[in-house]
């Protein structure tokens, strides 16, 4: 199941670590930054509850969906309590879990309440993994469209080279500072003609800009 969930996320265009021992993932949220976290409560190492109530006791304040079996009411209680911010139970339908993730990083990406993303132009449509530029449909790879995403979201402001490479990857394929750049390349040609710009601030990363 978490081999089938991983594979759609990624397909949606998410970055996405699969880990299965507990002290695996608390290993990883120490070194990475996450937009999200789906977590299992019966884990080979640990529960998945006493996890939780240690991150959020350390200072983690990513969000985190619990995903599991246990549909007591007491159960989901415990685990929004303890700090989750949403709760799954299983069987579950992998676009209702996908609807709730985005949900809970439109929160920690600046509030919106809806799931299209404008910058001059340019609009995101997140749920449908759709861009629009102008009146044209604006053609997009998933890894094009998780980049423009993530600097439409902060249009104006410095993206860290760094960071974007780190939320472009994950632990089994990591992208390059190479790779980088050619995503970049491709969605400046692909702006050409239009107000919007992504610039180049060496030593610093990369902005997109609407210049009217």
């Amino acid at each position: 199941m978490a081999e089938g969930l991983a594979a759609s996320l990624r397909l949606g265009g998410y970055g996405v670590d699969w880990f299965k021992i507990g002290s695996h993932a608390s290993a990883a949220l120490v070194v990475e930054t996450y937009d999200a976290v789906v977590l299992d409560l019966n884990l080979p190492d640990a529960d998945g509850l006493t996890l939780l109530k240690q991150w959020r006791q350390q200072g983690v304040r990513t969000p985190v969906l619990i995903l599991s079996a246990r549909d007591e009411i007491d159960d989901r209680v415990r685990g929004l309590d303890l700090g989750a911010d949403d709760y799954l139970v299983k069987p579950f339908d992998v676009n209702e879990l996908e609807a709730r993730l985005r949900v809970l990083i439109r929160r920690m990406q600046g509030g919106r309440v809806n799931n299209v993303l404008e910058v001059g132009p340019l609009r995101l449509h997140i749920d449908a993994r759709r861009a629009e530029l102008g009146e044209d449909e604006l053609a997009l790879t998933t890894k094009e469209f998780a980049l423009m995403q993530m600097l439409a979201i902060k249009a104006g402001q410095v993206q860290p080279k760094e960071q974007l490479i780190s939320r472009l990857s994950d632990f089994e394929q990591d992208m390059s500072a190479n790779a980088l750049d050619i995503l970049i390349h491709r969605l400046r040609k692909k702006l050409e003609g239009s107000t919007l710009v992504i610039r180049t601030l060496r030593g610093f990363g990369y902005l997109l800009e609407h210049k009217p």
